[in-house]
């Protein structure tokens, strides 16, 4: 028997998440690894997917606990509160646990991520950091791998975690292998970035007209001190209400709104590199390519190939 994968079906769960599970760990794939995952899916009495499928299955959430390995897909409405049910039975799992997307707040709701990094969707890492504080929410990766917990952003990031729950039990030959037939990137790295635009804050704190001028000028070198003047403002007192406003510095902020105007250039125009580098304040492609690797996890061609497909 190979190893036990329980997948925990609430009610109204989004089917796309149950997809994802159901095909990495629920079909045979014993000509890539003998024997492949022994699946299992875990419902309560009647329990209906998002679409109104039936979850007819001999198995409850008491099988969770006896089972090697738990993936616990997003929740009915984002974050709602979880199955008390389901949050019971994962305090007494002994193996490892999955979340995709926001099944975060159910490994939360049970303490299983106190103390842990972990991510979710990014429309709702800032509710998962403020509902459950001693969680060390990551807003900006993929997934993150603590051992015999791990959390994952939301959709796509989902298949990138089980394939990496793959390539640790089997091997990458094995993970590549089966990316291939499902016709998905064989590894994207957990640490890669969310595609998350962060829009500028409603509430300006008396800056919005400086932070309208320095957007409409990303490509010039722009100082502190610089929004200072143009904001009648000593440099101290900028880069407090900078503080207070944004959460952030001014030369931070400037930074965001740069890669924020890439990321558009790059998705929207066929713009040389170098062009886009020059519009964005950051100069050669050369620095663009520093700067926007380190930040999103991907090269700018790369980010491009992706959107424009």
């Amino acid at each position: 028997m190979g190893i036990t994968v329980a997948l925990a079906v609430t009610e109204g769960i989004p089917d796309f998440e149950i997809a994802i599970a159901s095909e990495v760990f629920g079909m045979c794939r014993d000509d890539l690894a003998d024997p492949w995952y022994d699946f299992r899916l875990c419902a309560g009495s009647g329990t209906r997917t998002q679409s109104g499928m039936r979850a007819d299955t001999p198995y409850g959430f008491e099988t969770l606990v006896a089972a090697d390995t738990v993936v616990v897909p997003a929740l009915r409405n984002g974050c709602t509160l979880p199955d008390p049910r389901l949050v019971e039975a994962l305090r007494n799992v002994k193996g490892r646990v999955v979340s995709l997307c926001t099944g975060a707040f159910a490994l939360a709701e049970a303490g299983i991520l106190d103390g842990r990094r972990a991510t979710t969707h990014w429309m709702y890492t800032d509710v998962l950091a403020e509902r459950h504080p001693r969680v060390r929410v990551d807003r900006d990766v993929l997934y993150v791998d603590e051992g015999d917990v791990m959390t994952s952003a939301g959709r796509s990031a989902g298949i990138d975690l089980c394939l990496h729950v793959v390539r640790t039990d089997f091997g990458p030959r094995v993970a590549n292998e089966l990316a291939r037939r499902m016709v998905a990137p064989p590894h994207r790295a957990g640490g890669q970035a969310q595609f998350v635009v962060r829009p500028m804050p409603e509430e300006h704190g008396g800056l919005g007209e400086v932070l309208g001028w320095a957007t409409e000028r990303l490509s010039e070198r722009l100082s502190s001190g610089d929004l200072a003047e143009r904001a009648g403002l000593s440099t101290r007192s900028l880069i407090r209400r900078f503080h207070e406003t944004t959460g952030t510095t001014p030369m931070r902020w400037l930074h965001q709104q740069r890669l924020a105007l890439a990321r558009d250039l790059l998705e929207t125009t066929d713009l040389p590199i170098e062009e886009v580098g020059r519009r964005t304040g950051m100069g050669s492609a050369a620095n663009l390519r520093h700067h926007f690797t380190r930040a999103v996890g991907v090269t700018p061609t790369a980010y491009r190939r992706t959107f424009r497909a």
